[in-house]
């Protein structure tokens, strides 16, 4: 009995806790099904489509004030009576968690507020970076984390996470609510009755009266699953106004919300179309791209650079330490950092926080984290590794009143408006993942709209994967069970290279074998 075969079975096992693909947010939107097509061939109309759904998505904040101005008021109380916030998340979330302390150091520094903000992901600091596989299924390391992190008696804890499933953060939430005697907030982005359908732990959640909910159902992503996209926009949005509106009058966050709904309706950002198109020309000639930002910008410019990888399976950011053959296509550059620390503390405002547990060798750990090293010595360094091929600079860097972007001799100055840096972060969060994707659909890596490039690296895109080959099979009129495309993929996950297309080559096998029947 092979190796995948185990693995396959192992998965099949537990299987029915992570079939998820009646959820909103992993349904395909009927926008988007030619997005691929029009990357390629009408740049303008693939933009427009992106920005109207982020409009669609940033308009439920309008519908949501109540809830936000009562997580406001909790907020407020919480600060007041000398306790502390905290923020978890997994993947995308768990990067929107950071992000949120990070902006809210920048706004405070030096304040008695500052250090009562805080925030973890799944699998710690290292996982702004790279993917910690598995991490995501295990509760009790939601639970863990929590506690590690210094969580206690009348703090408070909001859990994001876009499809309203993730273990990790179940675990946090319900750790919380057993510790604190302030309910924590549980903040997704699907119907409460898909939910409790297809998962047991979201029902026990959702039927918990220890923990408060905020449903942010926006409808189905982009691009198909893709909940980096508006399931975090909102998930960011709702969060940071409360936070960073907490002692403001409720009139005052009514007006903010609306001018920043109106500000991105009458935004003009088809100037992206020139960047996608540089950026697209220079990885089809085989070169590679650093992503120049500053202490200001760094955090949402890395989020979306790093969650490329995931998606569309790209070669991660490469760790100085583990002798990586394969660099990324393309990595952060903070030209004012002297070493790997220095850029590490001014991208998160704070010392980084890491995982150093025997029983997850070291993959979370500070050394490792170092080994990711975004300084200026990742010019000189990955100069002499590309050698005979061109290192692009793609510099996004903060002004007072917007931000700059240059990409060789493209450029263009965007004006934000905002007072608070939260929008400046949420409107470079929509432009940056418009952006990132049409780069991606420019390179063939997903079809129509449906994320065929994705990493099969944790239980609930095993499913996804498995589904999204169904679907494809179906197309072609071939059909076989579930439990035997399992078994193919675990096959095919041993044969792949990580930046090939596992649904892909999964398809072409079982194609091969249908033929020979």
């Amino acid at each position: 009995m092979d190796d995948s075969y185990i693995k396959a079975e192992n998965f099949l096992a537990i299987s029915s806790q992570y079939k998820l693909g009646k959820l909103i947010t992993e349904s395909s939107h009927p926008s988007t099904r030619n997005l691929s097509y029009l990357s390629l061939n009408n740049l303008s109309e693939a933009i427009a489509k992106l920005k109207e759904l982020d409009n669609s998505t940033i308009k439920v904040l309008s519908e949501k004030l109540s809830q936000i101005i009562y997580l406001k008021d909790i907020i407020k109380g919480t600060l007041n009576s000398g306790n502390n916030i905290y923020f978890c998340g997994c993947g995308a979330t768990g990067r929107l968690s950071l992000t949120i302390e990070t902006l809210w150091r920048q706004v405070h520094q030096g304040e008695d507020v500052e250090n009562r903000i805080f925030s973890f992901m799944a699998g710690g600091d290292v996982a702004l970076i790279r993917s910690i596989e598995n991490f995501e299924d295990f509760p009790q390391y939601g639970a863990r984390q929590l506690l590690e992190a210094g969580f206690k008696n009348g703090d408070l804890l909001i859990g994001t996470t876009e499809g309203g499933e993730t273990p990790f953060v179940i675990g946090a939430v319900e750790k919380a609510a057993e510790i604190s005697k302030r309910k924590p907030f549980f903040l997704y982005c699907n119907p409460d009755d898909l939910l409790c359908e297809v998962a047991e732990r979201s029902k026990r959640v959702i039927e918990n009266r220890d923990i408060e909910k905020i449903n942010l159902t926006v409808g189905p992503m982009a691009i198909t699953g893709s909940t980096r996209m508006q399931s975090s926009t909102i998930l960011l949005a709702v969060a940071g106004i409360a936070l960073f509106y907490y002692d403001s009058i409720n009139e005052a966050i009514e007006n903010e919300i609306k001018a920043f709904i109106k500000f991105w309706d009458s935004a003009d950002i088809n100037f992206i179309g020139k960047f996608i198109i540089r950026e697209a020309e220079c990885y089809e000639k085989g070169d590679y791209l650093l992503y120049e930002t500053d202490n200001e910008l760094g955090i949402t410019v890395i989020t979306d650079t790093t969650e490329r990888s995931p998606t569309f399976s790209l070669y991660p950011f490469e760790n100085v330490y583990e002798k990586e053959m394969n660099l990324s296509l393309c990595y952060l550059f903070m030209p004012g950092s002297n070493s790997s620390e220095e850029a590490w503390e001014k991208l998160l405002w704070r010392m980084p926080r890491t995982l150093e547990w025997n029983d997850i060798n070291g993959i979370a750990s500070r050394d490792r984290l170092l080994g990711f090293d975004f300084s200026r010595k990742v010019l000189s360094r990955r100069a002499s590794q590309l050698k005979s091929v061109s290192q692009h600079r793609f510099k996004i860097l903060n002004n007072q009143n917007g931000i700059n972007l240059v990409l060789d001799d493209e450029s263009q100055y965007f004006f934000t408006p905002f007072s608070m840096p939260l929008f400046k972060h949420l409107v470079l969060k929509m432009i940056l993942n418009t952006h990132s994707t049409l780069v991606m659909g420019r390179m063939g890596r997903y079809e129509g709209n449906v994320m065929t490039y994705l990493r099969a690296s944790n239980n609930k895109l095993i499913d996804r994967a498995i589904r999204y080959i169904d679907m494809l099979l179906g197309s072609k009129d071939i059909i076989i069970t579930y439990d035997k495309i399992c078994h193919i993929l675990f096959e095919m996950l041993e044969k792949t290279p990580s930046d090939q297309s596992i649904v892909m080559a999964t398809l072409a096998e079982i194609e091969r074998r249908h033929k020979k029947i």
